[in-house]
């Protein structure tokens, strides 16, 4: 129960809070106006709430509408805010939805990205082994034709053994 609804005040109390007299909130009660609560030992309590309405049921009769048109705007001011508080209700929740579907947009974009990447680097992959296999089949015979069989020179001594880099003739020690 919120502050404003709770029963505080007695018939005395709440009559000369709302400027009326303590038997037009009787009477306001029996037409249902207002209703108060009332404690353990029978006393009519007011909240605050009741004390807003009792004013302003005094302003409306002051300007000359009778009980039955008092009772109709309350009616209506009663199902306008239940109106309000549902529209607010329903705008909250629009609100939550709004906000999960774009978490799901942002996850069906997440997840196409990761798909495209997967894809991506399985074609690189398939690609890089291809070309290391490639390579590796080239250095393979590039290895083998780098290491030239050992020549006699000239003179019937052995040659040393070239390596690609680097140029070596023959020495003579004569």
């Amino acid at each position: 129960m919120t502050d404003r609804n709770r029963p505080l005040f007695m018939i005395s109390v709440a009559a000369e809070l709302s400027g009326l007299h303590p038997q037009t909130l009787r009477i306001y009660e029996t037409r249902g106006l207002v209703t108060p609560q009332r404690s353990s030992g029978n006393t009519r309590l007011y909240s605050q709430a009741d004390i807003d309405r009792l004013e302003l049921v005094g302003q409306l009769t002051a300007e000359g509408i009778n009980l039955a048109g008092v009772l109709r705007i309350i009616d209506l001011q009663r199902r306008l805010d239940e109106q309000t508080e549902l529209y607010e209700h329903q705008r909250q929740l629009l609100a939550k939805l709004e906000k999960r579907v774009h978490e799901y947009e942002l996850r069906d974009k997440i997840t196409a990205l990761a798909k495209v990447s997967s894809q991506a680097l399985r074609t690189v992959g398939s690609s890089s082994d291809a070309v290391a296999g490639a390579v590796g089949a080239a250095a393979s015979s590039a290895s083998v034709a780098a290491v030239p069989p050992t020549a006699a020179a000239s003179d019937g001594t052995a040659a040393k053994p070239t390596h690609p880099d680097h140029t070596t003739t023959p020495s003579n020690s004569n």
